[in-house]
């Protein structure tokens, strides 16, 4: 007889249930479950592999983090308040004012519908529900706890999304602060510096190389404004499309990774983000190799993921992963390999993971918090040299008029 597997809801309690039993047919699995108190909610073979038909314009959408932290979260509530599965996806549907999250929502309720599982429906939409959290779905659907896997994967949404929140909040003063450097350099050396220069020109005085060099990029920029424009378009692009390469990946990511300020937060938000991941798959009853191998693709810096990677086929030939990360000092510090031992040994290693998680969250948010003090010292050094040369350049022509007048 062939295989199934299936969730339910327990009639008399509302606990959701799942699991993987024989029967003749679809109908005779839902007797035998009705028989144990259970009500069918979606089923398949385990030997049917799912036919997925993503549409061509669903990877490119893409739904607001609190969306999903918000629908996982209410999906959770409804499930553990015995909702079935569709009708808390429906009921989470009519309430988003996000239309193309509604779209997502309907479409996942048209295949519970239909007997597919949530797994299968979430799977369709990468962009909006990537591969952690519908493998953490799947594995809540197979053992029954979708429940507790909702909170888990909530918690895991909520604390990216603190730790997302907090670096891009430290870098916008900066960003803010070098674009408004770039723009007035730019007014300067079009609008306000060529009726300086011009009186240079008339003079029969030799202009020192450094007011010649920023009366030719004046110059540049007023008379071929378009090409500079199409200029700085390109490098950007090509940066970009460089950056979408193997080799451009490794070089940047290698390089972000070794910088004094920013390298200490990369490896702090990746060391965080590994730790809490793994530990939520392994709650979750995910294999040490499938989580192993679904954090390496959730890592956002290369480097990473490839030590994670290498961990991967270490520890299937028996290596600890506590030994096989502790092969890259650069890139996870001796603390990391020591806790995740210490859960080796003790067979907690979910828990200190989340505590390691914690640790390195909070490292983070006392960063960020400090990090206007750090590059505030920086900025104001780059914006005195930047000036001091303008004010060099400018000044050693009236200088040298003068002494030929005397």
């Amino acid at each position: 007889m062939p295989k199934f597997i299936y969730t339910a809801k327990r009639v008399s309690t509302g606990e959701t249930l799942g699991g993987e039993v024989e029967a003749k047919d679809e109908r005779s699995l839902a007797q035998d479950l009705r028989s144990q108190g259970l009500l069918l909610t979606s089923h398949r073979k385990s030997d049917e592999t799912p036919t997925i038909q993503v549409r061509l314009f669903d990877r490119f959408k893409r739904v607001p983090l609190k969306e999903k932290m918000s629908f996982t979260r209410n999906l959770s509530v409804m499930v553990a308040s015995g909702l079935t599965i569709s009708r808390a996806v429906k009921n989470l549907s009519l309430q988003t004012q996000n239309a193309t999250f509604k779209t997502i929502l309907d479409d996942v309720y048209e295949d519970l519908q239909a007997g597919k599982t949530l797994s299968d429906g979430l799977s369709k939409y990468p962009n909006v529900f990537d591969e952690l959290f519908v493998s953490m779905v799947y594995v809540g659907e197979v053992g029954g706890s979708l429940e507790q896997v909702l909170d888990i994967l909530a918690l895991q949404l909520e604390k990216e999304n603190e730790l997302s929140s907090k670096v891009r909040g430290a870098l916008i003063y900066p960003a803010v602060i070098l674009s408004a450097m770039a723009g007035i350099g730019v007014l300067m050396l079009t609008y306000i510096l060529p009726k300086i220069t011009g009186v240079f020109k008339d003079m029969n005085v030799e202009l020192p190389q450094s007011t010649l060099f920023i009366m030719s990029m004046s110059d540049f920029l007023r008379d071929h404004w378009i090409i500079s424009f199409v200029l700085v378009v390109g490098i950007v692009v090509g940066v970009k499309s460089f950056y979408g390469t193997v080799m451009g990946r490794h070089f940047f990511d290698g390089i972000f990774v070794r910088l004094p300020i920013i390298g200490n937060i990369v490896m702090k938000v990746n060391c965080a983000r590994f730790a809490r991941v793994y530990g939520s798959l392994l709650g979750s009853g995910v294999s040490v190799v499938n989580a192993l191998s679904i954090v390496s693709r959730t890592l956002g810096n290369v480097l990473y993921r490839d030590a994670i990677m290498a961990a991967v086929g270490d520890v299937q030939k028996g290596v600890e992963l506590s030994q096989a990360i502790g092969q890259y000092p650069l890139i996870f510090p001796v603390l990391v390999p020591q806790i995740i031992e210490v859960g080796e040994e003790t067979g907690k290693t979910e828990i200190v993971l989340g505590h390691l998680a914690s640790y390195y969250e909070d490292e983070v948010s006392q960063i960020t918090k400090n990090m206007s003090s750090i590059i505030e010292p920086i900025l104001m050094l780059v914006i005195g040299v930047g000036v001091g040369f303008f004010a060099i350049a400018m000044l050693q022509p009236i200088y040298s008029v003068m002494d030929s007048i005397q």
